[in-house]
């Protein structure tokens, strides 16, 4: 592929707490700020609480998933006195760090999540964004720690839902896996390298660094899985099976178990050979979501530099 250049990405926007209850995020802003890191080399830092009223209650929300309450549509809805806490709160966030689609919306949006799930270190990104794929390949090349991995999600800009697409460019930082409500330290310091080597990617790259291109591996975003139900009460009668869990991104064949139901009976996967994600996070029993699942398939990025003046 042809060379590409960009703009220079002067201000980077680090959110944590967008679900309360995801600690790792809320711990490393609250560091940032104690510390007054504010500016990196050519790098403007904001550090953000994206939902203080849920962290301050070690909730995922208070009233609705503020993580579902950044679509174009969501953002340009009328306030009444109805509306709830969390769609006041994204239209502030996008006031502040955006607005969505404009000039005026920060270079970069980094938000931090954690998952109940054995995910490692997911980035989640939308469409073809050469910057945050980039990031993602620069990363996955410097940590050693954990596995580093992307999940793709094809939505258009205005249908994103989520925090990160108020940036110009952006990604989710999603680790885990960590109970909610927990703080692990092996957690907090993997998300705190994946910050410093974004950090650094910005650095590098508005001083004039080239990144070269290549192919780099992804996981796209195919649908979701709900558990088995009864079809009377539409309550849950199995539960993940044992070689399931914990097996994120490991191939998932026909014939393989997901679920165990509770009178001991195996429930096989059916169709094509997918790549399960998200495998029992907690957070998506009330979304009735299981798993997703996904395609790996490989990006080739081309190089990209800083635009000259």
């Amino acid at each position: 592929m042809e060379h590409i250049s960009s703009p220079p990405l002067s201000n980077v926007a680090i959110c944590g707490g967008t679900h309360g209850n995801e600690l790792t995020g809320v711990y490393v802003v609250r560091e940032l700020q104690k510390q007054k890191i504010n500016q990196a080399g050519s790098v403007s830092i904001t550090t953000v609480l994206s939902n203080p009223r849920a962290v301050d209650a070690c909730r995922r929300y208070t009233e609705t998933d503020l993580n579902r309450c950044f679509t174009s549509a969501l953002l340009s809805s009328p306030i009444t006195d109805s509306t709830p806490y969390e769609l006041r709160r994204a239209q502030e966030l996008n006031a502040q760090l955006g607005p969505k689609g404009s000039q005026e919306a920060v270079d970069l949006l980094l938000d931090l999540h954690n998952t109940t799930a054995n995910m490692g270190m997911s980035l989640i990104l939308y469409s073809f964004d050469w910057i945050p794929l980039h990031i993602y390949k620069y990363m996955k090349s410097k940590m050693t720690s954990a596995p580093v991995r992307a999940i793709q999600l094809y939505l258009s800009n205005a249908d994103a839902y989520s925090l990160e697409s108020v940036g110009k460019h952006g990604f989710t930082i999603e680790v885990g896996p960590q109970p909610h409500g927990v703080l692990r330290a092996d957690v907090y310091h993997l998300v705190k390298e994946g910050v410093d080597l974004t950090i650094e990617w910005l650095q590098k790259f508005n001083t004039g660094s080239t990144f070269e291109g290549g192919e780099v591996e992804v996981y796209i975003f195919e649908k979701s899985v709900d558990y088995p139900r009864d079809p009377t009460t539409n309550e849950i009668t199995a539960a993940i099976h044992p070689d399931l869990q914990d097996n994120d991104f490991k191939l998932l064949k026909p014939g393989d178990p997901t679920f165990l139901s509770f009178s001991g009976e195996t429930v096989k996967h059916e169709g094509e050979e997918l790549y399960p994600v998200f495998v029992n996070e907690s957070a998506y029993y009330e979304k009735k979501i299981a798993f997703h699942l996904a395609k790996k398939g490989t990006l080739t990025l081309p190089s990209i530099s800083v635009k000259k003046d």
